[in-house]
């Protein structure tokens, strides 16, 4: 689903499987403390497990776990997982399984993908970066300042809005640029970048384009074709998956990259950007998340599942988000921070509240069994724009498990903070 499609509510909602059938997949969510069912809002760090991942991962260690390319059946049974688990990626991004490769997480790709990029740059070159982005999509690029000497140009943030400003992005970006570097949607404030056009603007002038999808995918079906991006990375740890990362190439863009290898090694894409043993679990695993998805919804191939899938929990986040926003604005001595729920954006909100630490507010939540996390989430630059660099954000984030129950047990929560 690209940012511009229009969604039917009175189809997609209903084609997604409901609430409490999703929430029984969730072993964790069985989980009490302090007396009380723990309510998971710290998704944007890391969201909770369905049984059926863990159950794929499990089989593959017990069952198939073996090293690959080998004449023995386990071995070609990993070969064969390995294919899946790249296929499986391939119809979650709208990509091809040889534009899909697997690495420790996105920062480790992406650093892996900027030297090989950054060996063609040298002084005089330019890479845009944007001050909405996690510091994965900021301090590999900067490193290139550092060893080939390009120039590292920052895009600018309307800070009422919590929206890129665009005029300092075409600005930016100009007949030197060699990289555009973007987000696609914050981690920190929630708002969705509109990467398309974004990389109209840097491809008019010659540019790659990278996109950082970390915080975006979970909430919203990725497209790399409509993006046109020529690189893309994501987390499977953030959509039900595995602690793995995973980054989309071009094909032609991975085969003319010169990429730090063993000569031993395939040199096709995409194996020629993996070095090393992979995760083989951790492939398995996020394949098995991208198959969750598509079980939520009917269709006739896993892309058209994972398009209603996707239309429907978007439905369904955004009444969280309307609701949490009311619901938090309305108590006493809290500020919001990013676009309000009319704008595009993710079902993840930050906030602050006068008198109270951002750890203290969470810690506060914790003994109400409602888990948040706090502090500047690695997108340091806009926290520290939005002044609160010393004591950070508290942010609350919806997954496909949150219910509108948990959402009020947390505005109850917060409002016992506020001064009477």
């Amino acid at each position: 689903m690209s940012q511009d499609t229009v969604i039917n509510p009175s189809v997609h909602a209903a084609r997604v499987a409901p609430l409490e059938q999703i929430r029984a997949r969730f072993p964790a969510l069985e989980r009490m403390h302090e007396g009380r069912p723990v309510a998971y809002f710290d998704g944007p760090g890391g969201t909770q497990v369905p049984q059926s991942v863990v159950d794929a991962i499990g089989d593959y260690l017990l069952h198939h776990n073996a090293n690959t390319d080998w004449a023995y059946p386990t071995s070609a049974e990993t070969d064969a997982l390995i294919g899946s688990a790249r296929s499986a990626l391939a119809d979650f991004l709208n990509a091809d399984a040889s534009e899909i490769a697997f690495g420790n997480n996105m920062t480790t790709l992406t650093f892996h993908l900027a030297r090989s990029l950054g060996a063609a740059w040298g002084p005089g070159d330019e890479i845009v970066i944007t001050d909405l982005d996690h510091h994965a999509n900021v301090a590999p690029w900067r490193r290139l300042e550092r060893e080939r000497g390009v120039t590292v140009k920052r895009v600018g943030v309307n800070l009422e809005r919590g929206q890129l400003d665009w005029e300092s992005l075409k600005s930016a970006i100009g007949p030197r640029t060699k990289l555009l570097a973007i987000g696609a949607a914050s981690n920190a404030i929630g708002t969705i970048s509109d990467v398309t056009r974004a990389g109209r603007l840097a491809h008019d002038v010659g540019a790659t384009v990278f996109v950082d999808a970390v915080h975006y995918a979970p909430h919203a079906l990725v497209d790399v074709r409509a993006f046109d991006c020529d690189f893309l990375a994501c987390s499977p740890y953030k959509f039900y998956g595995p602690h793995t990362g995973v980054l989309f190439g071009k094909k032609d863009r991975i085969e003319a990259l010169d990429v730090p290898r063993l000569d031993p090694a395939h040199n096709n894409a995409p194996d020629r950007l993996e070095t090393g043993t992979l995760n083989h679990e951790g492939m398995v695993g996020a394949a098995a998340a991208v198959d969750f998805f598509a079980s939520l919804s009917t269709g006739t191939t896993r892309r058209k599942r994972l398009e209603h899938t996707f239309a429907g929990l978007h439905e369904r986040a955004q009444l969280l988000v309307e609701r949490l926003w009311s619901g938090l604005s309305a108590i006493k001595g809290v500020t919001m921070y990013g676009p309000t729920p009319d704008q595009p954006r993710t079902p993840t909100v930050s906030f602050t509240m006068r008198g109270h630490d951002s750890r203290a507010i969470a810690e506060h939540l914790a003994k109400r069994a409602v888990f948040v996390s706090n502090g500047d989430f690695y997108a340091a630059t806009i926290v520290e724009l939005l002044g609160h660099a010393s004591d950070g954000l508290l942010r609350v984030g919806c997954a496909c498990y949150t219910s509108p129950e948990e959402v009020e047990r947390l505005i109850i929560a917060v409002s016992e903070l506020a001064p009477k």
